[in-house]
Formats: C-alpha cells, structure tokens, sequence
C-alpha cells in the first residue's frame, strides 16, 4: 500500500507543503500539498522535481578522517578532542561554526546552543548572512526586533504590489503565481518591478522601474520626500507610534527630485508616475529580497522602505506592509534560535546583559557569549589570519558562496583543522576537509522550517537513513557530551529539542519579545500542522500581523524612522567599466548538488552564462553562443554569452549555482570583492566592478554521454545531467592531436569500440560516435565555431535503439532525419516541452498562453516558464505581421 508524508519543500522561503508519496516498490513521487497555506497544492519545477534528487550518486555515506573511512565514535572523538585543544591553548574564540539555512531549527538550534553557551563564543554565523541579514538589521533598527510584519495574504490583498530587488517570477516561483492570479481576478491591482534587468516578473508590471545598481534607497528617500507634500502621510499614527519622523523626513528633503533622477537613473516622469501611484493607493505592499539586501548600503535600504511603510500607518494591517522575501527554507528558523553572529536564541539581543543571563540561567551554561562573534567575512579572514584554529562546516559549501572565494579556499585549505557535516561526498569545500560527516537530506531528516511569513512547517521523513549518515542535531549533541557537557545534550530525538526551543521562546517573556511559540503542544510534534508565530497559549487571540495597534519592541514601545543618506553606488572604472550582478536562475538551486542530479532541471539553462545588453556585447566583438571572460581584481570565470536586450547597459548578469563539479572556471563568487554592509555584515554580491573580453578558442564542442564524463583538460567545459546520461559543452584553446584518444578518456569508452563519424580538416568539423550494439555511449561534435547541433534531439538519442546504420548517421550529422521533430531548447521544465513544439502551436493558431498549456501543457504546472511562452508568442507574431 502506497505510504504518504506531509513534509514541507527543501528550497526557497516560500515554505511550500509537499505530499511525499513511496509506493509498494519504494518508488517517490512528490505533489504539492492543497492544504498548505503557503501554496495550496502549488509546487514550482524544483519542487516539482524533487523525487528525482534524492538517489544515492555521490552520498556522504560514512564519516571519514583525511579520506580514510572511520567508525563515528573515531570521527566524533576527534572532533572533540581538536575543539577543545583549541579553546584550552588559544581561548574559545579560536574555533568557529559555518552553518547554514538548509539546517532544521532543531540543528540551527543545538549549533547555537554549544557555540554561545558553552565554548562561550558567539563564532557562529550562517550563509543566511550573504542572504538577508540586511532585512534583520533593518527589521532591529526600525521595530526593536526582527519581526515580518505580514503574510502572504496580503500580497493578494494589496491594491499595489511593488516588487523592488526581488526576480520573484524565477526565485520564489509559487509565490509569484499567488500574484499573477490575485492579479487576474482583479485587473485593477498596479504591480510594479524595480530592477535594473527587464526579469521575467516584469511580465505581469504595470511599470517597470529599471533603476541604477543600489539606486533603491535614493528611490525611497525620495518617495518619503514626496510624501511629505500630501496627505499621504498617517499623522496620528506617527505621533503615537514612532519616533524619529523629522530628522528621517528632514534628511530625505536634503535631496531634489533632479538629485534622485541622477541617484536612480531613473527619468523625472518615471519618478513621479511611481511616487504618485503609491501616495493615492493605500493598500500597498514592498516585497523585497536579495537585489535589496545584497548590498553596501542594503540595510538603509531596508530603513528607506520600513520609513515609508512607517510614514503611511501602511503596515500591520490586511494589504499593506514592507515584505522580506526570504531565499532560504530556514533562514527565519536560524534567525529565531540565534543563529547569526549577532543574535541570541529566540529573539534576544545580544548585547542585552539581561537577555544574556535570561538564556544563560535557561540553559543552565557554564558561560554565555559576551559579545558578537565574526560574521561570515570575518569570519573566513579569521581562518586565513590563523585566529581560527578549528573550524566546523554544516550543509553549506562557502568555496563556492562566499564572495573573494578564492580567498575563501586558501582560507579553509590552510585551516589546522576543518569539519564538513555534508549529504554530498564531493563538493568544493569537502574536499578541504579533514573530517567528513555523513548528515540526513531532505526526506530522511526530521524537524522543523519557517518561511517567509513566520510559518512553522514540519519537514518529515519518508526514507531510511543511507549508510551511516546521522542528523546535525544529533552530530552536535554527540559533540557536545565528548567535550564534557553532558546533561545538555542528551537529547534523543527532534521533538525534545524543539521542546525546549518553544520553551526558551515563552522563558521570561510576558510579550516583552515578538517570537514566543511556547504555547504549541509539544506531545503534537509529530502531527503538528503549520502554524504562524506567535503561539502564545490556549485561549490567546491568534495574531497573524505586527505593528497595527502601533506597539513596537524598542524600550519606550515605539518605531523608529531612520534618516538614511544616498550611498555612493558607482564601483566602475576605467579598467572595470561592467556592473557584475549575480543571482539565481529559475530551475537551479544553490550549488546545485540537489537540483545538478535532476536532467529536467538542467534542461532549461545547462550551462553559466553572462548576460550582456547587444550595444555592449557590439563594442566587445562578442556574439551570443561565444565565449566570455569576466575579470575582477579578485578572479577571473569563463562564461557562455547570452545577448538579451533584458539587460540593462553597462551591466552584465551571471548566476551564481555553477562550482568547479559542474563547470571548468564557473564559480562567480571568485570575482566578487568582500565588500560588506557596515550594519549587516552582508556582501556586495549584486553591484560588482568588471571587465569582459570575447574568449578566443580554436574550436568548440559538444558532447552526450551514457556515463558521467572525467574533466576535461580543455579551456573550458561545462557538464550538466541529461535524461539517459550526461551532456557537456566545451571549448579548447589547442585541439588535441587524436580526437578518438582524448574521447576515450573522457568518455571512458573501451579500446575496443571503434568510432564511427568523420573529421573535415579543412572545415574544422569533427563527429565521434561510439556505440556498443544498439547503445550509444558517447557522441562529440567539434566545429571552429560554437556548434551548431540539435541539442535536445541528441540527447533523446541516448535512449533510443540505434538498430541501423540510417539512425547513426543522423546522429552523427547532429540533426534528426525526415520526419522526426526536434523540440528545440526546453522551456517548460515541468513537461520538458521546447521552443521548437511552441512555435508550431503558434503557427496552429495558439497566440496565447492558456492556448498553448491546453495544447502542450506547458506553463500548467508551477507557472514560473509562463513569462517566456509569451514572450515566445509575441516575437512570433511580431515576426508573422512583418
């Protein structure tokens, strides 16, 4: 009989409801849950995918020390034993812990728990540093808390929706589909996008705002200028509720209107069409999330729209509000347990004595962390300067993250002593280690996650534990007890230290703290259904919103405006005259060691590109399909060009998933500055000075294979699973003398398979296929230009029977025979549909999207493909009326 679990998507912070189902032959397959009030049963193509990266290729499966397999007592030991060496010669402050927002709370929970209360050091931060810190610094500075006002509701709710550094159409998929929907059924809803890049949200704005890199808090400055001329403006709540007004409004009326046009780079029309639009609508909401946070000045930012929301009595109430868009699954859980450097456990402040002494007496800790500890860019300068003698790891792989990675590298490489606690063998940051941990992945691990809108789901398991891998919680418990704490870590299972988390929560509390779940049942862990904080106890009213009735958490209960400056945005030079912006694509994810297992999610975008405007990509000699090079003062990556008028001039985008496992020279965080917000301590990742140049190569190829390929000794090369095996794309500096020899290297083909194809000396045009029977195993293409291939077709090859000698020769030649279709390049990942089978449904007559998800099925499912199938159509039949 077929099992079913409730468990929660191990992505974004949208947080979305899975249904895992295993049936009688232990096969998964994944749904979105209808009764999850975060999606409603929706799921985007990475969720949707789920069940398609959970095998066991390339498993941590067993604690290694220095390579050698060991039993766990061995590994654990000498994890204790190396910690406490440390603090004993060089004080506690010489180790440190790299967590990340893909722990559960109850992992977050224990982490912050060793770390701050009993080594005594606050060296514990998290990647949810290079993600929304800023939000937290900001939230602190203007509520006295980190508090997300609202819900996702009000999204739907809202009048005006303004989306301002968020690409929500591709980052938080469902949530967008939530939008376009509310949209939908009310035409009148204004939606504005603000981002320099025309995204893929922009395809249902009512005003697209392409503003100058970390030109937002020039823009909303100025909106609490303009403001100010109106009646826009909630006199009484600002009087009763905050403090601050007059020298934020007198700071933001230093500027004129010219002034913010220049900041912006934004035209005066512009300005006061966006200005206006939000004085007359009342319900409004300001989603932001990394193009906003990711920056010097992202925690002004954040202040400058807080005071606008602030200004208005917009906040707290149904529609209405500022909105963190968080891009983590737990990032919320690890700022509520005191994850971040700065922070104490469930909301506390850490340089509060009486919030240290509160958490201390709770834990009955021999010690409690006095001051902050190193946030990640300290971090990692720790570690290089040697102030770091042990350094631990979890769920997270910083050599590829953190910005300056090379820097990170050489850090980490030359730590005494590093930890990994990892699902994947074989990351860029693992094979630094000197000890590896095995740890769960999602669908074996057990406990909680919040999302965006302050939503506790349970994340359950469905699968047994592979090998002898552990959970986190459990890693550090057993770590704890070897380093002589042994009454405070005894826990046995996930629900005894969430338990004691609520607990913590509700300790002293009384409502002086926004976070306080104490009132959840504990005997309801395993059942607990989702719920939002605060949770206070029986009989309580349930809140869903802050800040309406006007009570805030700074000592005199009142909010503060914060008078923000125009920061300095310009990074360019003379010899950097490109704006590097990094950020995620639709159907990837992090580093990719989950979503790189899955073909359906490389399919749409297999390789890392660099995304340039054509005037720009015109002055540099650079086609689309070529090859660029980016160049920082810190590193260099070899990119593929993308040509797109989506992009704004002077600027070039590149992703941020590829690492040295997927891809030769693709780890984009190499070439940005450790440059960092003086409040958060979050990096500069979106506004980064470098130059480009077209990358002169003497021939290109490509290649699909049965088996994963060994890494090529070429200038560049970029590997991504295919349905039915792999696909690579390459390019090579000088061709190697036997074509054959170096295919049966890479390829791992047997001496004695014999090709077949040709080679054309005189054109450059190369083909190599090997067969064993009716199986292909490999075929390369090689051509003095990028190759000219049917990508999709080929691949499809790879699962076909190749009875004759007719269906060789078409592969060989790259392209299909009579009467066979070539999708073309995927666009839908969902029901991998290409352009090709779009625009012959356009030219049947299908000239809209509904038309061709009722012919296709494309765009039906999470939605998040349904921007490009319009833009598809409209270029169609531009095409046809021309």
């Amino acid at each position: 009989m077929p099992a079913e679990t409730k468990t929660t998507c191990p992505y974004c912070g949208v947080g979305c409801g899975v249904i895992a189902t295993v049936n009688d032959n232990g096969v998964v397959s994944v749904r979105g849950d209808q009764d999850h009030p975060a999606n409603f049963g929706r799921l985007c193509s990475k969720g949707s995918a789920l069940a398609e990266t959970i095998d066991l290729d390339g498993r941590l499966l067993h604690p290694e020390i220095a390579g050698r397999r060991v039993a766990w007592d061995e590994a654990l030991d000498l994890v204790a034993s190396r910690f406490s060496k440390a603090i004993a010669e060089h004080g506690p402050d010489s180790v440190a812990f790299y967590v990340s927002g893909q722990l559960l709370t109850e992992d977050y929970y224990l982490a912050n728990k060793l770390m701050k209360g009993f080594i005594g050091s606050a060296n514990i931060d998290t990647n949810s540093r290079l993600c929304m810190s800023s939000s937290v610094a900001g939230h602190r500075r203007a509520f006295g808390a980190d508090t997300v006002p609202g819900t996702y509701e009000d999204m739907e709710l809202a009048d005006l929706v303004i989306l301002t550094g968020s690409n929500l159409a591709w980052c938080h998929p469902v949530l967008y589909q939530r939008l376009a929907a509310a949209k939908a059924a009310r035409p009148e809803m204004k939606v504005v996008v603000i981002d320099p890049r025309r995204t893929m949200s922009a395809d249902i704005a009512d005003m697209h705002l392409a503003i100058r890199p970390d030109g937002d808090v020039a823009l909303f400055t100025g909106l609490l200028a303009h403001l100010s001329g109106g009646s826009a403006i909630d006199r009484a709540y600002v009087e009763s509720h905050t403090a601050g007004f007059e020298t934020a409004m007198w700071a933001a009326s230093e500027h004129s209107l010219p002034e913010i046009a220049e900041a912006t780079g934004l035209t005066l029309a512009e300005l006061i069409s966006f200005y206006e639009l939000f004085e007359r609508t009342q319900k409004t909401v300001t989603c932001y999330s990394q193009g906003v946070n990711q920056s010097e000045s992202g925690t002004d930012k954040v202040n400058a729209i807080i005071n606008c929301h602030l200004a208005t009595g917009r906040i707290g109430r149904p529609g209405m509000g500022p909105f963190s868009l968080t891009g983590q699954p737990n990032a919320m859980g690890g700022r509520e347990v005191g994850g971040l450097a700065n922070m104490l456990a469930a909301h506390m402040a850490i340089e509060s004595a009486e919030d240290r002494n509160r958490v201390q007496r709770f834990w009955a800790s021999p010690a409690i962390a006095q001051k902050p500890g190193l946030k990640a860019v300290d971090m990692f300068r720790a570690v290089a300067d040697g102030s770091i003698k042990a350094l631990w790891i979890m769920a997270t792989n910083p050599v590829v993250s953190m910005p300056d990675a090379g820097a990170v590298e050489a850090a980490i490489k030359a730590c005494p002593f590093v930890v990994v606690s990892d699902v994947t063998a074989d990351t860029d940051t693992a094979r630094h280690a000197h000890v590896l941990l095995p740890a769960l992945g999602w669908g074996e691990k057990d406990g909680t996650v919040t999302n965006s809108e302050r939503r506790i789901s349970r994340q359950r398991g469905f699968l047994d534990a592979p090998g002898e891998a552990k959970a986190d919680w459990w890693q550090m418990a057993e770590v704890g007890r070897r380093m002589g704490f042994d009454a405070a870590f005894t826990f046995g299972q996930a629900s005894e230290i969430f338990a004691e988390h609520a607990a913590l929560s509700g300790f002293e509390n009384a409502g002086s703290r926004d976070f306080d779940i104490s009132g959840i049942d504990g005997n309801s862990y395993d059942g607990m259904a989702p719920f939002q904080w605060p949770k206070v106890g029986p009989g309580e009213a349930e809140v869903t919103r802050f800040f309406a009735d006007g009570r805030f958490y700074h000592a005199d209960g009142k909010a503060r405006f914060i008078a923000t400056a125009l920061p300095k945005t310009g990074r360019t030079s003379a010899d950097y005259p490109l704006t590097l912006n990094t950020g995620r694509i639709r159907d990837q994810w992090h580093t990719m060691t989950r979503t790189g297992k899955s073909a359906r999610l490389t399919a749409h975008i297999a390789e890392p590109f660099a995304e340039l405007h054509p005037r720009d990509a015109q002055a540099l000699g650079i086609k689309s399909a070529d090859l660029v090079e980016l160049e920082s003062p810190h590193g260099k990556v070899l990119l593929r060009a993308l040509v797109s008028e989506r992009q704004a001039r002077g600027s070039v985008f590149a992703p941020m998933h590829w690492n040295d496992q997927f891809a030769s020279k693709a780890r984009i965080d190499v070439v940005v500055a450790p440059v960092t917000d003086p409040h958060s301590g979050q990096p500069a990742s979106k506004n980064v000075a470098v130059k480009a140049r077209r990358f002169e190569a003497n021939a290109y190829g490509f290649a699909i294979c049965r088996s994963q390929p060994n890494a090529p000794d070429c200038a560049y090369w970029a590997m991504a699973k295919a349905d039915g095996g792999y696909r690579m794309e390459l390019a090579f500096e000088s061709e190697p003398q036997d074509w054959t020899l170096w295919a049966r290297q890479v390829f791992g083909i047997d001496v004695r398979i014999e090709p077949l194809g040709y080679n054309d000396r005189q054109t450059g045009d190369l083909r190599l296929a090997f067969f064993d029977g009716e199986t292909l195993l490999a075929a390369l293409f090689i051509a003095k230009e990028p190759v000219a291939v049917a990508r999709s077709w080929a691949i499809s090859q790879l699962n076909e029977r190749h009875e004759d000698l007719r269906m060789r020769f078409a592969l060989v030649a790259g392209r299909p025979g009579a009467g066979r279709a070539d999708p073309g390049a995927t666009v839908c990942s969902c029901f991998n549909v290409g352009v090709n089978q779009i625009t012959a449904a356009i030219r049947d007559g299908c000239h809209s999207v509904e038309a061709i998800g009722k012919a296709l099925n494309a765009g039906t499912n999470c939605g998040s493909c349904r921007a490009e199938i319009r833009g598809i159509i409209d270029g169609c039949l531009k095409t046809a009326a021309e």
